[in-house]
């Protein structure tokens, strides 16, 4: 007897259909709201293979420059500050640009390094995916309470470097499964 062929539902798979309903945070273009010290992160969401996923869809949350969490919309976009959210292109590709954060304390008084929390949705992913970015040369690094949880030979897959592509921006790439797979946490 052959076993019953086995097809998943709709509860089991996330599209690639991320844009419905959400048009109106994607696509947000930083302006004069940014401050001097803008960065701006460019990269890549691959699978296992380093094939790009070009319908991933990628959340950033920041503290501001002094490390706080305003929690509160910016008048012209109706966006919480410190948030952008962003559609991978045809290539997996992405580009966001917005302040560097601050040093941020953790509740037991740590401070952790200037970072980015970053939401990865993806077909495939029953649940969204949590990782950090952290800065090159960013001294706090080397004492970063969450940084220094993570096995040595795996910190590279969180630290955004110089892109000698593209001199202005930092490069960081999500790669969702595989031997240099980004580290993500469980929250």
């Amino acid at each position: 007897m052959n076993a019953p062929k086995m097809i998943p539902s709709g509860s089991q798979t996330v599209g690639p259909y991320f844009h419905i309903g959400l048009d109106y945070m994607l696509g947000y273009t930083p302006g004069s709201d940014l401050a001097f010290d803008t960065i701006r992160i460019r990269g890549k969401v691959m699978d296992r293979d380093g094939a790009s996923v070009s319908d991933a869809m990628l959340e950033f949350w920041s503290a501001d420059s002094r490390g706080t969490h305003s929690g509160t919309l910016s008048g012209h976009s109706g966006k919480p500050v410190g948030f952008h959210r962003l559609a991978t292109d045809s290539n997996g590709g992405f580009l966001v640009a917005l302040d560097k954060p601050g040093p941020t304390p953790l509740g037991n008084g740590q401070i952790q390094a200037p970072h980015l929390v970053v939401l990865v949705f993806a077909r495939g992913l029953l649940r969204h995916l949590i990782t950090r970015v952290y800065f090159e040369h960013e001294t706090a690094n080397a004492v970063d309470p969450v940084l220094l949880t993570i096995p040595e030979e795996r910190r590279h897959t969180l630290i955004a470097r110089s892109d000698a592509d593209c001199p202005q921006a930092l490069q960081w790439n999500v790669i969702l499964q595989g031997d240099n797979e980004t580290v993500f946490f469980a929250w």
